[in-house]
This record gives structure tokens, C-alpha cells and sequence, in this order.
């Protein structure tokens, strides 16, 4: 099977008279362009050129496959134009990956008035504690707390938003009960993967040396709601629960920068930079919510 890359060399070879024309309007080397020549002529079995003191000019086999390979580059375009074309329309698949509380805690209804803005767009939330390889396909957007932006892939087009600050919560009602003096044990509340960090003890109200631990984000929170103890949690899930008090005698602690990535050809598609607009802007209004800025500590 004849390679499209070899007879663009040839093309470009054909049109511009010499191989070093036709390199630098490639934006490759000389040897490049001999390689791929030679490699089409190796697949077609006749020699392409005849090379000159003047250039380089095309045999009579080059003659029959210039014909051909302009047909061929013509149908190139017009693949490229419809296929484009219906990749920019406002309709299809839109796989987005986020941590769970970023989908359940904030993003969801910003998510609901997308679709409606666009019902021809099919949407689908993975919200997953694991990571979805946008280089694979296996989502179209990902919404990312980073530590650090040397640890995300080179590959990956990143929109850069706002920091993601955590705090340490209990229930209002058994604040109230501390404030009071009473004697029940206040238990840490964590995830199991995770541990007591070293922080924890830092506040003015100290934990029992009994954790209490559960499997997951939305587990954890409801515990904390029961009374059961403290625990960290990302600042837009803590502040905006009115059942949830900051921990008195406790700072905030930064989770790292969220980003809006997505990957090579994809993010040029118009339903994916829809969404990316779209989001960036909610994400943008979100940023004190994010910070721990949208109200003072109890």
C-alpha cells in the first residue's frame, strides 16, 4: 500500500523543482525528502526524476503518478474538510473526567446548564478517583486538582484556573456541644487511603486517638454532618454546607491548582471548546469559593 506522506513528498518535489525547495517548504531536511521519494519509487517500482544540472525533472512514469497524486491530494482535502466539518458541530459525545466532590459539590449544576444550552451535545461525567488518559481517548476533558504542573504530561493543553484550599470542619451542632463543655470524644474523621495528617492536631480542639475511617469523599462527609468528629475537606464543600463550621484555631491548607486540560486535535473540536469556555468562566466566578475566601472562619 502506496504511503499519502511519501507522494506529498513527491508532490512537493514535482511543484517546486528541487528537493531543497521542496524541504524547506516541508519544514524538513534534504534527506527526508530523498528518503520518502525513494521510498515511493521502491513501492512503485520507476524512477520519478531525472536529476539535472538545472533541478530535478519528472521521468514519464512521474508524469502518470503527478496526475494521479494530485486527484489523490484533492480527495485528501475534501476528507479532511467534511470530516472537520462534522467534528464542528455542535453535537456528539463529551467525556469529562473529575474528582467526585468537584462533580457532586460544585460543578454539577454549571454541568445541567450546559447540556441544556446544547441537547444535541451527548455528555457523560466520569467522576472517578482514578485518572482518565486523555492521550488514549478515554476522555475528552479533564478538571484536575495539580500540586505541581511538572507532573501533568507535555502532551496536554492546559486553561490554568484557581487554587484549591482545604480546611478543617465539624458539625455546627457539636461545635456548639464543644463550646459547652461537653465530654464527648471528638473522633478525626478520614478517608482510609489516607491517613491523620501531621496538621491535624494543630487546632484548639483536640481529636481522640480513635479514628473514624471511611472509603470515600461522600461517606466522610456525611459522618462529619452526624457529629461524629472533624475532618479536612476542600474549602467549596465545607463553606458552602450550612451544617459545617470551621474548626477553630485551624488554617487553611492549599490542595494545588485546578486545570482544564484536554489533548492534541480533540480540544480543537467545537463541542470540546464550547465546554472549556464555558466552564472556565464558572470556574473563574468560583475562585473565592475555591480559596476558602467566601467567608471567615468561625
Amino acid at each position: 500500500m502506496i504511503d499519502w506522506d511519501d507522494v506529498r513528498y513527491f508532490l512537493a518535489v514535482a511543484r517546486a523543482g528541487s528537493v531543497r525547495a521542496a524541504a524547506e517548504r516541508l519544514g524538513v531536511n534534504h534527506s527526508t525528502v530523498l528518503r520518502r521519494v525513494a521510498q515511493l519509487e521502491g513501492r512503485l517500482g520507476a524512477h520519478m526524476f531525472e536529476k539535472l544540472p538545472s533541478g530535478y525533472r519528472l521521468t514519464a512514469a512521474g508524469e502518470e503518478v503527478l496526475e494521479l497524486a494530485d486527484q489523490m491530494e484533492v480527495l485528501s482535502h475534501q476528507l479532511e474538510t467534511r470530516v472537520l466539518g462534522r467534528d464542528q458541530s455542535v453535537r456528539g459525545l463529551l467525556r469529562v473526567t473529575l474528582a467526585p466532590p468537584l462533580a457532586t459539590h460544585l460543578l454539577m449544576p454549571d454541568f445541567s446548564d450546559f447540556a441544556r444550552l446544547y441537547p444535541d451535545i451527548e455528555m457523560e461525567i466520569l467522576s472517578s478517583g482514578e485518572l482518565a488518559n486523555l492521550t488514549n481517548r478515554e476522555a475528552d476533558v479533564a478538571i484536575r486538582v495539580v500540586y505541581d504542573r511538572k507532573t501533568l504530561p507535555l502532551n496536554l493543553h492546559g486553561l490554568k484556573g484557581s487554587d484549591v484550599f482545604g480546611g478543617i470542619y465539624m458539625s455546627r451542632d457539636r461545635l456548639a456541644a464543644w463550646h459547652a463543655g461537653a465530654p464527648d470524644p471528638i473522633r478525626w474523621i478520614v478517608i482510609s487511603i489516607h491517613g491523620i495528617p501531621d496538621w491535624a492536631h494543630s487546632g484548639e480542639v483536640r481529636a481522640a486517638e480513635v479514628p473514624f475511617r471511611v472509603t470515600d469523599a461522600e461517606a466522610q462527609v456525611v459522618a462529619v454532618r452526624q457529629g461524629l468528629g472533624m475532618t479536612t475537606l476542600p474549602c467549596f464543600v465545607g463553606d458552602a454546607d450550612p451544617l459545617l463550621a470551621r474548626v477553630p484555631g485551624t488554617d487553611l491548607h492549599m490542595y494545588g491548582t485546578l486545570w482544564l486540560l484536554t489533548q492534541g486535535e480533540t480540544r480543537k473540536t467545537k463541542r470540546v471548546r464550547l465546554f472549556t469556555e464555558f466552564v472556565s468562566r464558572r470556574l473563574a466566578a468560583y475562585a473565592p469559593l475555591l480559596a476558602g475566601l467566601s467567608l471567615s472562619p468561625d
